[in-house]
This record gives structure tokens, sequence and C-alpha cells, in this order.
């Protein structure tokens, strides 16, 4: 047997591995843990505190005001809620239509120069008066309860952030992507769901997540501030909870693909993350989020090389029987996938089509982002795909 055979071999197997505990072996872990030995947790009550409710927009105009009326009708003290909209200098009539909100006691910080969604935080964050800061953009809706269901949470000291249930409304014209990626979504907060309850949910989400004050520190503006963030806060001690009665809504992208660019950014801003708080990849430090923090991200952005080298070796694997089935199997997978890449227009496509198709995009996204990370290219700006808004920060 030839080294090259050898080496097919140990790829194969290896690879296999990985990607079964990624998909699988995982899920099945954390069920496992979550379940048999949650992280011990205490009550507390505590006043109501101060917040801030902090809207990153940016050629927001199609939304911006229904989201200042939802947040107006937020079932909290009006006292002790501060609104503020942080606009990444735009140019559609997005702040005008802030500004008429002023005598209602909403707040618009602009800036000057079109910095991105991180410089704009940095911006408005010395200027909120809350204890308590969410992070919201301006096309997610909450339930009235939402900011309620957040900060009730930061009664216990331990606490640093919270992260809200980000759901997604499929919008008429919707395909059948739209229906895969509600399916990642699902997945998505299920290992939230039990993250939480076993050590501490894995990042925050731009869409509806809180921290305390004292939490935020001053960010590059390419970094991504709903998982830098939070890592930051796991470093120092604290842990981040998943509430999911924490309820925000925004419509899905028309298509996937139109999604594809804001994947690779964040996958490549995450990844570089990593780097800017290293230790948090130190096992010793923290070992219950260190675990969920491979399993559920760095494994999953590199799950397409594990991929590749999987494929190329059960190539090369071709000619002995017992890796010929493996090799069909990918074979097909593939073949199915581009199938549904070829049919992603119709608005009826079977999701044995479309689900191969959204997985490999996924993973295709992740590779990018892996590579643009190492080649230090992060976007501080991005240009949304919702229909109705021109670019967003």
């Amino acid at each position: 047997m030839s080294s090259i055979t050898s080496i097919a071999r140990v790829l194969s197997w290896v690879c296999g591995a990985l990607l079964f505990y990624i998909y699988f072996g995982y899920p099945i872990l954390l069920g496992f843990l979550a379940r048999f030995a949650p992280l011990a947790r205490k009550e507390f009550k505590a006043p109501d505190p101060t917040v801030t409710l902090l809207i990153s927009a940016y050629n927001e105009s199609p939304v911006i005001a229904e989201k200042l009326e939802n947040s107006l009708s937020m079932d909290y003290p009006n006292q002790l809620l501060e609104i503020m909209v942080v606009s990444d200098c735009s140019e559609d009539g997005t702040d005008q239509i802030a500004e008429r909100y002023a005598k209602r006691g909403v707040r618009l910080i602009r800036q000057a120069r079109r910095l991105g969604k991180t410089a704009g935080l940095n911006l408005a964050v010395p200027q909120a008066n809350g204890r308590i800061l969410v992070f919201s953009d301006a096309n997610a809706l909450y339930l009235r309860d939402a900011i309620r269901q957040l900060v009730r949470h930061f009664s216990d000291p331990g606490v640093g952030y919270v992260v809200g249930n980000a759901r997604y409304v499929e919008r008429a014209s919707a395909s059948q992507a739209a229906d895969a990626e509600g399916l990642y979504w699902k997945l998505e907060t299920w290992l939230k769901r039990k993250e939480s309850l076993f050590g501490s949910v894995v990042g925050g989400d731009g869409a509806i997540y809180a921290i305390r004050r004292e939490m935020y520190s001053p960010l590059l503006p390419t970094d991504i501030n709903d998982f830098l963030n939070p890592l930051q806060i796991i470093h120092r001690g604290y842990r981040g909870v998943f509430e999911p009665g924490a309820v925000s809504y925004e419509e899905t992208a028309e298509s996937f693909v139109k999604e594809f660019r804001r994947k690779v950014r964040i996958v490549s801003r995450s990844l570089n993350a990593l780097w800017r708080i290293p230790g948090v990849l130190n096992p010793f430090c923290e070992p219950r989020h260190w675990m969920l923090l491979v399993s559920h991200k760095l494994l999953r952005w590199f799950a397409p090389v594990f991929m590749i080298l999987m494929f190329a070796a059960s190539l090369l694997l071709w000619r002995f029987p017992f890796y010929r089935p493996a090799a069909l199997l990918q074979v097909a997978f593939y073949a199915l996938a581009l199938a549904g890449w070829m049919l992603q227009q119709r608005q009826n496509t079977w999701m044995i089509f479309s689900l191969p198709f959204y997985f490999c995009l996924v993973n295709l996204a992740s590779l990018i982002g892996c590579v643009k990370c190492l080649r230090r290219d992060l976007a501080a700006t991005w240009i949304p795909p919702r229909e109705g808004a021109q670019s967003k920060a």
C-alpha cells in the first residue's frame, strides 16, 4: 500500500469523523450535557434597571418608522427606557424620520462618515444613559415584553450578556432556499437553548441581545460586535444566557444567494475575533464555553476544508470496494446540490435539491470567509439583501 493511499485513508476517516461530530455528534452530546450536567443557577430579584436600546441603521427609511413605533410600545417603564438611533451617515431620509420622534424621547446619533455599524456603536455607547444596553437592527421588530425578558437575567451578577430569540418571517416571494434557512435557524435556536443550560450561549445576535454597560469596550471598525464583545465578557469571567421569550421578527431574504456576502462577512470577522481574544481558546480558563465555542463555531467554519479533503480522499480510494460507497454518496449529494443551484429561482423546488444546495452554499461562504480572514480582508460595512433597503451598516 502506497504512502498516498495511507494518507488518503487517514484523511477519509478523520475528516468523516469531524464532519459527523459537527453536524450530528455535537447536537447529541450537547443535548445530553444540557439535560444531565446543567450549570447551577440561583434566582435573584432586583428593581428594573435603566435600559438604552441602540438601533443601528443605514439607509433604512422603509422600515425605521415601524421600528421606532415598535420600540416605543415596549412593555417597559418609559422613564427607564432610552431609545437611540445610530445612523451610519444615512443618505435616504432615515435620519429625518428618526428626528420626527425626538419629542417622544428618541435620540439620533449620526456618524459624519460611513464607517460601519461597530464604529457607530463606539460613538453611541459613551452617550448612553442605561445600565443595560440592548442592541438591535432597524428591521427587527420585538414582541412587547422582549426587553423585560432580556433584562430580568441581569439580576444575576454572574450574567454578562443575554441573547434574544431572533425569528425569521418568510416573505410572500420567498424561495425554497428560505425554507432551508428556516430549518437552519431552528437548529441554531435549539443549540443556543442547550448551550445556555449547560454553560454559556456562544456569541450574540445583532438583532436582539443585551449587555451590562460596563462590559462594552471600544472595538475596531472591522470587529463584529455581537461576537467579539460576548467573547470579551466571557474572558472577564461572566457568562451569556439565551432567553427564548425575548422574541424579535424580521423577514428572510428573498433568496439565499442574496445573503451569501453577509455570511462571508460574518465568518471572516468572527474568526478574526478569536485572534483578538485568544484567551477564550484556552480550555483551562472556561472549559465549558471552550468546548461549545470550538464545536459550534470553530470546527463548523472549517467544515468545508474537511469536506474537500474527504471528497478528494474518497476519489483516491475509489478502487477499494470498501470506500467506493462513500465516494458515490458524496457524488450524489453534490449532484443534488448542483441541481438545487440550477432550480433555485423556482418557488416549489423539492427540499431534496434545496437542502443540499443550501448546505453547500453555507459551507462555501464559510470557506471564503476563512480565506478572507487569513488575508486580513475584513469589511466594516455591507449591503443588505432586503427589498426596499439600499444598504446597511
